[in-house]
């Protein structure tokens, strides 16, 4: 249960769904419910296909660049804090490349938007990328590997909840209450980022001076 519960709080706040909602209302904003209910969940099948494979497929791609777990973690850590950063200050969707103009122009240009921005690169971006395949690192047994797949697969439901009551959360929180959250969510951000990056970087230090 505690690993579960770490890894849902840690994949949900670098995802950060909430951070979506506004562009997620701007883009849907000329969509019917029923069509809204299904770009909500098709957005988060899309989450779910791509989380997964970066988890078991992630680690085996490193090693064909020969990139260390260690590297990884390290710049996976700092993608992270500049998220969180990106949170604190308001400017995740830019952060994102999530520019209004541009989110203007998909809106014309697509008729479905649930892989292409939504998807990726606002909620499976590098940040939860990397941290998966760190995740993927560490828990070798197969009952952990098992507990973090149902963790990715509670943070997608939980992002289809979110997504799906998008419009009712925008008139409830506003846009001041969703930018409150989203701020209090990137210092945790930032501080899982530093986590990943201080204990990377100590593992790269005690193997240098053995």
């Amino acid at each position: 249960m505690e690993l579960f519960i770490y890894a849902f709080a840690a994949l949900f706040s670098v995802m950060n769904p909430l951070g979506t909602v506004p562009i997620f209302v701007g883009l849907t904003r000329e969509y019917s419910a029923k069509e809204q209910s299904k770009t909500s969940l098709l957005t988060a099948i899309n989450v779910f296909v791509i989380l997964l494979i970066s988890f078991f497929i992630g680690r085996y791609i490193l090693h064909f660049f020969g990139i260390s777990i260690e590297s990884l973690r390290i710049a996976g850590g700092l993608i992270i804090v500049t998220s969180g950063f990106a949170l604190l200050t308001g400017s995740f969707s830019k952060h994102k490349g999530m520019e209004k103009e541009r989110v203007k122009n998909d809106a014309f240009q697509r008729n479905n938007v649930s892989l292409t921005p939504l998807a990726i690169p606002m909620l499976a971006g590098p940040g939860s990328i990397s941290l998966l395949i760190g995740m993927y690192e560490d828990y070798t047994v197969i009952s952990q590997k098992l507990i973090t797949v149902l963790a990715i697969l509670g943070v997608c439901l939980a992002t289809f909840l979110v997504l799906r009551s998008s419009h009712y959360i925008v008139k409830m929180l506003g846009a001041s209450g969703i930018n409150a959250i989203s701020r209090i969510i990137g210092f945790i951000v930032i501080a899982i980022g530093i986590e990943y990056i201080s204990s990377s970087v100590i593992l790269v230090l005690s193997d240098a001076f053995k």
